[in-house]
Parts: structure tokens; C-alpha cells; sequence
């Protein structure tokens, strides 16, 4: 429906000349499907159709008209579509994040009425007094829990793509990542995809997330992913500007993006994914305690101090020097990984891994106090050097897997 209010606010509203020339100021992404909606637009025509039963009613017939294959209607939606992918790409690129392919619900328009006359002929789909079509999940078919399929005005929600990405994919999991608000929604589609007789239905989960809170920018109150990811690099590169200890570095915007984005990331998954919580920009970007920050200064400790050791070249050493408790436990905590890693496979939930690496980063932040390798006779140096490297050569496979988004 919201893009029903899009498609006719746009033609009152709208600036063509203002979505080529900036598209990520000028779209508002409010769909899980890469719909897209221009701000201002969007901020105007919701305000207008308040007051304006014409706006609503044209919302409305836009929408159907979109569902129903209407050439105009279907050339706005994609041109929205293909700049909002087109966008997609760069920011997410930044993130280290490749999608294979982009689709939702909308593109299966054509294929709904064979679900609702599938759901019919089961004798799933109902209707209501006022029109809807619902399907009655209740236990003792009492029409006391149904979920809508079919609402008044024609829309319907969408079951086709899950069938349809089971017949394309043969999927042995597939997983929805949504805010926590949709939970109830896909507990009901998982239902009726059961009640139609697909066991499949079993291995689809719903991975809910919470709200970020208090989150702002230089540039306002309303967040887009870009901003957000400007922002961090632009904090990022004036904490380094402002730190004594910071080096000459041949690109320090580059850093500061690598830095920022490390921090954004660590602090969006080191807690439970249902979890609201406040953000908070000077707390992100701390270089001590459990931020991204910290994880990259100790991966960075860890370069130079291999360097001083001819860059990790393995040679023998006497494993009977190995017996500093402060060593051992970084070697012990290595050997975690794969439990760790299982778990989050199973729950799907990055916190686990983020956790690992901030409790590993503390490990080696002590053993680089107080087992120093610089100046210490050269067979405990070299011991001393080889949890170092195992260290080293575990901590950077392990970052890459979480800062690159932790793909299950």
C-alpha cells in the first residue's frame, strides 16, 4: 500500500530531476522487497491523504493496478527498483556484502490467484464479512486465529515466493531477516505453507532483529545506511587526528572506513539480534573495551609485532618454554572456534562470534603486556612469538568472517 501512496504522490510531488541526481537522499527504502519511496514524497503524500479520501482511493487504485500488471504502473515501480539496486550496491560494497540476487514478493504478481485458487480448493481460504480473505489457523477451526491472505481492497500477502524459491532453489534452510515487528507475520506464512501441505514449511526460519535507538547524524534525525557509514569514517578519521599515537599512514580515510565500519558492526552484533538498544557514537568508537575499534587496534599490534619476527616464519621451539598461563589460555581459547562457530549456525546469532573475538582481543592485549617478545633471550622469544602467529593467522580468518557480516 505505501507504494500505492508513492505511485500517486509522485506525480504531485515528485522530482525526476532530483532522484537522478542524488538517489540515496531523494529514496527512502520502507520495504523489505528494494521498494523504495522518495522522502519527500512520501513524508507529503502520507500528510496530504490524512485529510484526502482522493489521495487514498488513488493510493489504492495505483496499487491495484500495480498487481494487476499495468504497464505505467509497472514502469515506475521498476525504474524505482533498478536505481535503488543500482545504490544498494555501492553501500553495501562498502560493507563487504554481495547479494546474488535481488527479488521479493513483487515480483511473483502474476502467480497469486493460482495460490489463492490452491488455498480455495483446499478449503483454506475464507471470507469475511468485510471481504477479506483469511485463513483460519485456529485448532478447533473456529475462525479464533486466522491470518489475511486477501484484504478488501484486492491487495493480498504474498505465499508465491516462498513456493516459488523452494521450486528454484531446493533449499534445505531458508532464512528471513526482518525487524522484530514482522515476527507474527511469518509464524502465520510458515503455518499455512504447513496447512497446504508443504513440510518444507519446517526448515523456513524467521531471524527477528530489534530497534537501534537514539541513532542521528550531522545531517538530521532521518538515517540512511550511507550517512551512518559517512559519519563513522568521518568520527573515526578526527579520533585519529586527535590521537598522539597514531602513525603516518599512506591512506587514512581508508582506515577510518575500515576502522568505522569494524566499530558499527561489532556493536550492532555483540548482543542478542531481538535486543533494542541505544547508540551512542562516542561509546562505538572507543579504542578500549569491547568495541570494533579495540579488535582492529589488536589486530594491528599483532602485524607489527610479527614483522619484528620476520613475518611469522615457522621454526622449531622448545614446547616446554610454553608453560606461561597467559599463553596457554590464548591457545585454549583458539581451540573454542569451531564450537562457537556451531553455535551461531545454530541459534543464528552473531553475538557468539563477535564475543569470541572481543574475549580473544583481551587474551592478547594481556599477553602482549606482560610476556613481551622485543629483547627477551631468543628461544622465549621465539616461543613466545608462536602463539603470537597461531594467534594472528586465527584472529584475521575470524574477523573477515564477522566484520564481513557473519553470512550463516
Amino acid at each position: 500500500m505505501q507504494f500505492g501512496l508513492l505511485g500517486a504522490g509522485f506525480k504531485l510531488f515528485g522530482s525526476e530531476e532530483k532522484l537522478k541526481a542524488n538517489p540515496l537522499q531523494h529514496l527512502f527504502d520502507v520495504s523489505p522487497e528494494c521498494f523504495v519511496f522518495t522522502l519527500q514524497v512520501y513524508v507529503q503524500v502520507n500528510k496530504e491523504a490524512k485529510s484526502n479520501e482522493d489521495i487514498q482511493k488513488s493510493a489504492q487504485d495505483f496499487f491495484r493496478r500495480l498487481e494487476g500488471g499495468d504497464d505505467q504502473a509497472l514502469s515506475l515501480w521498476q525504474h524505482f527498483r533498478h536505481i535503488s539496486i543500482e545504490e544498494y550496491k555501492k553501500v553495501y560494497k562498502r560493507l563487504g556484502v554481495h547479494f546474488g540476487e535481488y527479488s521479493g514478493e513483487s515480483m511473483y504478481q502474476g502467480k497469486i490467484q493460482d495460490i489463492l485458487q490452491q488455498l480455495r480448493e483446499q478449503g483454506l481460504l475464507k471470507t469475511t464479512q468485510r471481504g477479506t480473505g483469511v485463513v483460519d489457523l485456529s485448532p478447533e477451526k473456529d475462525m479464533s486465529l486466522c491470518t489475511t491472505v486477501v484484504r478488501s481492497d484486492g491487495t493480498s500477502l504474498d505465499l508465491t515466493a516462498a513456493i516459488d524459491r523452494k521450486h528454484r532453489y531446493n533449499f534445505a534452510e531458508m532464512i528471513y531477516v526482518t525487524d522484530k515487528s514482522q515476527q507474527n507475520h511469518f509464524e502465520q506464512t510458515f503455518k499455512i505453507l504447513e496447512a497446504m501441505g508443504f513440510q518444507w514449511a519446517q526448515c523456513c526460519r524467521h531471524v527477528p532483529f530489534g530497534l537501534v535507538q537514539g541513532m542521528k547524524t550531522r545531517k538530521g534525525d532521518v538515517v540512511f545506511l550511507e550517512d551512518v557509514l559517512d559519519e563513522a569514517r568521518a568520527r573515526m578519521l578526527q579520533n585519529m587526528r586527535n590521537s598522539r599515537t597514531t602513525k603516518v599512514l599512506e591512506n587514512p580515510e581508508d582506515t577510518a572506513e575500515k576502522v568505522g565500519i569494524s566499530a558499527l558492526i561489532v556493536q550492532d552484533f555483540k548482543g542478542p539480534l531481538l535486543s533494542d538498544y541505544r547508540f551512542d557514537w562516542d561509546r562505538v568508537l572507543q579504542s578500549q573495551g569491547d568495541t570494533g575499534v579495540f579488535l582492529q587496534y589488536t589486530h594491528a599490534r599483532l602485524r607489527s609485532l610479527l614483522r619484528m619476527c620476520d613475518d611469522g616464519e615457522e621454526e622449531t621451539f622448545d614446547p616446554s618454554l610454553l608453560q606461561d598461563k597467559r599463553a596457554i589460555s590464548i591457545l585454549q581459547h583458539l581451540l573454542r572456534y569451531d564450537e562457537v562457530l556451531h553455535q551461531s549456525s545454530v541459534d543464528l546469532q552473531p553475538k557468539h562470534l563477535v564475543n569470541f573475538l572481543l574475549a580473544l582481543g583481551r587474551l592478547v592485549a594481556v599477553a602482549h603486556r606482560d610476556l613481551p617478545v622485543k629483547d627477551s633471550p631468543s628461544a622465549v622469544a621465539q616461543v613466545r612469538h608462536t602463539p603470537s602467529l597461531l594467534t594472528l593467522q586465527n584472529h584475521r580468518g575470524l574477523l573477515n568472517h564477522t566484520l564481513s557480516g557473519l553470512s550463516f
